[in-house]
């Protein structure tokens, strides 16, 4: 399913960065020849994302006895990497625009092109947005974040080119400026979220929920430690329960069958490793 979004969001960019570069360079507009230049790397990172998505479905090897779940994370690692390098280069060439002092407005069909793209992407975006909340899949959402982003950049574009109608010129080089800045914005949150889950970090605040799912588990006296960390949109928990040390070793498993289970059905979680201790 989260193929789907990937190759939804390919077709889409390479529509609109092929419509975005001939305007763009037909009307001589930097703000949409920048825009453009953002889709052409949007498409890369999705083909990432959709490479990575078919490798994490692999099932575990000898080399990856895990499995192959974070290939996920590694394709928004990519797309980051891809993402701000353009960024940096549309930075470069609009301040050079601005320093050669562009003297002339570009044409208005430039400004409803930007219009048209951005209206495109926000549909993308909330396809791809309710796909990621269904299968919890961290790639998927970093690529509606993405859309969003470029929804909100072709808005920046279209203002640019009206502004510069008002004898303003210079306005859709400056423009340029921002949509730079926020593709390298958008650059440094996939790459922070990506790397933070490739390290084994975890929200403290979703820990301290299954913290209470697990006490509130029938058997359950206590939470020893507990330690989750996330292999593509699966998370794995270690947790050491304690249990009332007069019990067999049957009565002792079948808690941490409740556990798992109440784990898996109020979180989603894949797969637990319960360990027991006396309490």
């Amino acid at each position: 399913m989260g193929e789907r979004g990937a190759i939804l969001s390919i077709c889409v960019y390479i529509c609109l960065s092929a419509l975005k570069l001939f305007i763009g360079y037909t009307t001589n507009s930097e703000a949409l020849k920048a825009d453009g230049l953002n889709n052409t790397t949007d498409i890369i990172a999705s083909i990432a994302v959709l490479i990575c998505l078919r490798i994490s479905q692999k099932p575990a090897d000898k080399d990856h006895p895990y499995g192959h779940w974070k290939a996920e994370t590694v394709s928004s690692l990519v797309a980051s990497f891809i993402m701000a390098i353009v960024g940096l280069q549309v930075l470069y060439e609009a301040v050079i625009s601005i320093l050669e002092q562009k003297t002339e407005a570009p044409d208005l069909i430039a400004a409803w092109t930007g219009i048209f793209c951005a209206v495109v992407m926000y549909f993308v975006y909330r396809y791809n947005r309710n796909l990621a909340t269904k299968i919890n899949s961290q790639s998927v959402m970093a690529a509606a974040k993405d859309n969003l982003s470029d929804a909100w950049v072709s808005i920046g574009t279209a203002i640019g080119i009206i502004g510069a109608q008002f004898h303003l010129p210079w306005l859709d080089s400056v423009t340029a400026v921002i949509v730079g800045f926020l593709i390298c914005k958008t650059a440094w949150d996939i790459f922070r979220e990506a790397s933070h889950h490739l390290t084994d970090g975890f929200d403290e605040q979703q820990l301290e929920e299954y913290k209470d799912t697990i006490l509130n588990t029938p058997g359950v006296k206590g939470v020893k430690d507990i330690k989750v960390r996330n292999y593509g949109s699966s998370p794995v928990v270690d947790v050491s329960i304690l249990v009332n040390s007069t019990l067999g070793v049957g009565a002792a498993h079948d808690i941490t069958t409740k556990v798992e289970n109440a784990l898996a059905q109020e979180h989603n979680v894949v797969n637990a490793n319960v360990h027991v201790e006396p309490s």
